[in-house]
């Protein structure tokens, strides 16, 4: 897949030289296939390693492809319990290549995104990963946000309705023209709108939790090297955060990434297992539970409208762009259903 063209790599060299960070020789660049939103380049010069990540070049949205945002978490990030890239450079002079951009170091780490990447691992070594994912997730959520200076991230209190005004937004602007997936999508916003429950703790959420946003390290001690695409992440509530990573198993996500995904796997542990594996590794109590996953169902329900948003203006192409549009309804529905249903 095609990375930069020469004319923006050369931009990036000159900009990473200024940020004392000079190639040792002309960059090359490649296409990380990896992602529905973000675009992720590797970049190299021989000696090093770099990964880019820059908005998609067409068909954004306001709010969402927050490079600058992304950058600084990892930034905060560093030295924690929380494995992430390296954070190496910032650049929001869109000058330089037209859109703002981040660079890291590259990790080395093993990316488990199909279910066929899933089923070289045996029994033992998932269920090691799987803890050491959920013990991450953990640790994110006991990381003290005004200590590593992402206090202004985002307000600390109302991230559940901060979140349901957000996506709720984000529909409108990519909203098919289905009026099932309409009517749903409006009823499950009202409904969630209605019945918020108080907010129990607040920390560091990632927003994108799962399996194929970590790089592994997968040997006698199966380990996670880095978490990465940190696009969604704010300031609220773990509990969210969780919700998410379990309203990711659902069958209708294969329809997003366009294959049979890791995530959704059955010998995968279901939502009980993975929230019961949090709270052995010291997660936040898992307070409100239901109204959660029907947020986070309503969320994903949106994500993958603004995928098929992107691939009906002709924005972007292949695997899960011309199939996202059909997990929209399936998951406004598991979402209403956690809400007892259609009114």
């Amino acid at each position: 897949m095609t990375g930069l063209t020469a004319t923006e790599l050369a931009a990036v060299t000159g900009f990473l030289t200024t940020q004392g960070v000079a190639p040792a020789g002309p960059l090359t660049s490649t296409r990380i296939a990896a992602g529905r939103s973000n675009l992720t380049v590797q970049l190299d010069d021989g000696v090093r390693r770099w990964v880019l990540r820059m908005p998609p070049r067409a068909g954004r949205t306001p709010s969402a492809h927050d490079v600058a945002r992304e950058y600084r978490i990892i930034a905060a990030l560093a030295g924690s319990d929380v494995p992430v890239p390296p954070a190496t450079a910032l650049c929001e002079d869109l000058s330089v290549i037209g859109c703002p951009f981040a660079v890291a170091e590259y990790v080395e780490g093993r990316t488990i995104q199909s279910r066929s990447d899933l089923d070289t691992l045996d029994d033992a070594t998932l269920a090691a990963v799987v803890d050491r994912l959920v013990a991450v997730l953990a640790a994110l959520h006991r990381v003290d946000h005004d200590a590593v200076g992402l206090a202004g991230l985002g307000r600390s209190g109302s991230y559940a309705e901060r979140q349901i005004r957000r996506w709720s937004r984000q529909w409108e602007l990519v909203a098919g023209d289905d009026p099932a997936t309409r009517r749903d999508a409006e009823e499950l916003s009202r409904r969630l709108a209605r019945g918020v429950p108080p907010q129990q703790a607040t920390g560091i959420v990632h927003g994108d939790f799962r399996i194929d946003n970590t790089l592994l390290v997968l040997d006698d001690a199966p380990a996670v090297a880095a978490v990465v695409d940190w696009e969604l992440s704010t300031i609220g509530d773990p509990v969210a955060d969780v919700a998410t990573m379990c309203a990711y198993r659902h069958p209708a996500f294969d329809l997003i990434v366009g294959s049979p995904g890791a995530w959704t796997s059955p010998r995968l542990p279901g939502d009980d297992g993975l929230a019961a594996a949090y709270a052995a590794a010291g997660g936040v109590p898992l307070t409100s539970w239901d109204f959660h996953l029907a947020l986070a169902h309503f969320k994903i329900a949106v994500i993958a409208a603004g995928i098929d948003h992107r691939h009906r203006v002709g924005a972007a192409s292949g695997p899960g762009f011309d199939t996202a549009g059909a997990a929209v309804g399936p998951y406004l529905a598991a979402g209403l259903d956690l809400l007892g249903g259609h009114s």
